[in-house]
Parts: C-alpha cells; structure tokens; sequence
C-alpha cells in the first residue's frame, strides 16, 4: 500500500470539517459474511429470488426457509471486526462526525459501538408484519415458526430490509442525501458501486465537492470516475493503518 497515499488520506481526515463513512457488503467479510455478488458471493449459493417482493407475496414458506439460513443461521454468528471498530472509535473520537451510511443489513456498526448509523437498506434485526405493520424483534422465538407470523394479526411478517421491487426508507434516504450536501469527505469503504440508488450517494457527494477516499480490495465502479484517493487493502488492514496516523489513533 503506498504510503504517500496513506499519509494523504489521513491529512484530509484531520482537516475534515465533517467526514462520514459509506459501507458496504465488503467491511463484513472479515466478519465471515461473504458479499452478495462476485466469485463466492451469496448468490451464486442460493437463489437471489428469495429477495424477490413478488415471489415473498407469493411464496412466504419457501423464501423464508432461505432467508432464514442466509440471514440469521449464518449472518447471527458474526461478530464486528477491526474495521467497524475504527469506525465507531472515529465518531467517538470526532473524527468521523457525520457517522456512517450503511448498505449492509447487519447491524454490525452498532454491534460494534456506532452510534449514528443511517440504515439505507433497513436491517435484520426487525420483522414488519405485512398485514397490520406492527414491528417486532427477530427473536429466535419467533423465527422458530417457518414462515414466521405477527402475533396481533397472524399475518406473515418479513424482516425489516429492502427486498428487490420495494423503495428506500424514506427516512433513511433523506438522511443520507442530507450528508451529500453537508459532509465533505467520504470515506467508501468495501462497496463495488453497482447497487442502486445507493450508489448514486457518494457521486452527488463528489458533485457538492466532497473528497472521496475509497478503501477497497479491488477498483470499483467510483475508483476511476469519482474516487480522489484509492487505497487498496481489506477494510481492517487500511483502516487500523490509518487509525494510527491520526491524533490519539
């Protein structure tokens, strides 16, 4: 990793007026969650239709025996790891004061001790009744039922993430559009750049003038079009890096 580049993104970070993070898929693999797309990814194992908002309407039984296996049996052993810590340590710290714009559905930021997290994708930890709307915790007491139901109504419930064919929360993508206009340096850490309308976040960041510093283990779609400082590596090796090269760090 060249370490000019290093030394150039930690002086951006320290001259920062508001900087924030923007995560995805590729912080959690070092927690064991493989990402979704490319070689390995989750989708080349199982179905992606499980995501489908058609196909869960119409076959709840059948997806949530899938949902249930990806996003609880096997996303509900992980643990944060160094990356997620950094980035909580920062917002503690005042080094990263606008917190930090997930896609992930995780929740491994909080787990982690991050206090601001916008959700842009919702999260698994909550499942939303589809007859009534009451929410309520993803509990293994619940999800022991396949699929599992509200307890007000008895319709089925769903977990709380953005499924294909469903809109962003309208709070959590107001709030995100918000740091474009406000925070003016992003860090993108572990995301290829191909979801939409995520994507579309850290570019309108770049068009309000924002410096964009991107942490990947491969070029992504930003690195040659809006990416200002490239700096390969895992998420924990760059971050822990550049943690020690900031004041107190």
């Amino acid at each position: 990793m060249d370490q000019q580049l290093l030394e150039m993104a930690a002086r951006r970070l320290r001259n920062a007026r508001r900087a924030i993070a923007f995560t995805g898929a590729g912080i959690s693999v070092e927690s064991g969650i493989p990402p979704f797309r490319g070689p390995g990814g989750l989708w080349s194992k199982y179905d992606p239709s499980c995501l489908d908002l058609e196909y869960f309407l119409r076959y709840p039984r059948e997806a949530w025996m899938v949902i249930k296996e990806i996003f609880y049996d096997y996303f509900g052993t992980a643990q944060p790891n160094a990356a997620h810590q950094v980035l909580a340590a920062w917002e503690t710290g005042g080094w990263l004061p606008g917190g930090v714009i997930t896609q992930n559905i995780d929740h491994l930021h909080q787990a982690a001790g991050s206090q601001r997290v916008i959700e842009f994708h919702g999260n698994n930890q909550q499942l939303v009744c589809l007859g009534c709307g009451s929410r309520e915790p993803a509990s293994p007491e619940v999800l022991a039922a396949i699929p599992p139901r509200c307890n007000q109504c008895s319709k089925v419930l769903k977990p709380d993430f953005v499924f294909y064919g469903e809109g962003i929360p309208y709070e959590a993508y107001e709030a995100a559009y918000g740091e474009t206009q406000h925070s003016d340096v992003w860090l993108v850490v572990g995301t290829t750049g191909e979801v939409h309308p995520a994507c579309s976040m850290p570019v309108e960041a770049k068009r309000n003038g924002a410096i964009i510093i991107e942490i990947n283990v491969r070029p992504s779609e930003f690195t040659d079009t809006i990416t200002d400082i490239f700096l390969r590596g895992t998420a924990s090796e760059v971050l822990c890096r550049l943690q020690r090269m900031l004041p107190d760090g």
